[in-house]
């Protein structure tokens, strides 16, 4: 019997879940800003509390790894990390886009989960009706092409925290939105088949999937 824990942090969604063989058996997540400092830990304590585990009892701890906000990735890595060191359990990552493409089930047509990446910016990806890839992750900005080659094929749902503007540029009638966050109930299956095959991080050395390097914007002086 195989216990995992998994963090979902890449947006402002800071969502936890247990997961048992593959299943999900709770899930603790709060989307209300990024709170990640404040509610991490004290999710993590409290599911296991309610599940009656305790940290003894983790076989592994999976993490969403990005791209999305530096911030809550650095939080939910760190977390991630300091875990796996002290219990002696392995570390597994899975990218945030394919964690979000599963929250949706199509029998024809693409998937394109997106992140929100500011201003008209979104990191992307394109799976088929099965998840395979199609396409790799992007930071792409959008336009009334993106995704244009897709949408003249079939069915293109579109979904993630950038769906609202993307709604507004790409008019097409073969466009589906759906507005959403990642969460870690989806990495249940995904985080356990790659525990299975022992496809594991090096926790020394493992780093988030930011895509983009972090800028910081220099604040306004005062008048």
């Amino acid at each position: 019997m195989s216990y995992i824990l998994q963090i979902e942090t890449s947006t402002t969604n800071c969502s936890v879940a247990i997961s048992k063989n593959g299943e999900t058996i709770a899930v603790k997540e709060v989307s209300n800003g990024y709170s990640h400092a404040e509610n991490l830990h004290i999710f993590i304590k409290d599911i296991l509390v309610e599940n009656t585990l305790t940290y003894t009892d983790l076989n592994a701890v999976v993490i969403s790894k990005g791209p999305g906000s530096y911030t809550g990735l650095r939080i939910g890595v760190s977390t991630a990390k300091g875990l796996c060191f002290a219990l002696g359990i392995p570390l597994i990552s899975l990218e945030t886009l394919e964690v979000l493409a599963y929250q949706i089930k199509v029998s024809e047509g693409v998937i394109v989960p997106m992140i929100d990446a500011r201003r008209m910016e979104a990191y992307t990806k394109v799976f088929d009706a099965n998840f395979n890839e199609l396409r790799t992750i992007e930071a792409e900005i959008l336009d009334d092409t993106s995704f244009i080659t897709y949408l003249e094929q079939g069915k293109v749902v579109f979904v993630g925290n950038k769906t609202e503007k993307t709604q507004e540029i790409i008019q097409h009638e073969n466009a589906v939105f759906i507005d959403s966050l990642p969460s870690a109930k989806e990495m249940s299956m995904l985080g356990y088949l790659k525990y299975k095959k022992n496809h594991i991080e090096d926790v020394a050395y493992f780093e988030p999937y930011y895509l983009k390097d972090f800028l910081v914007t220099p604040a306004k002086k005062r008048a």
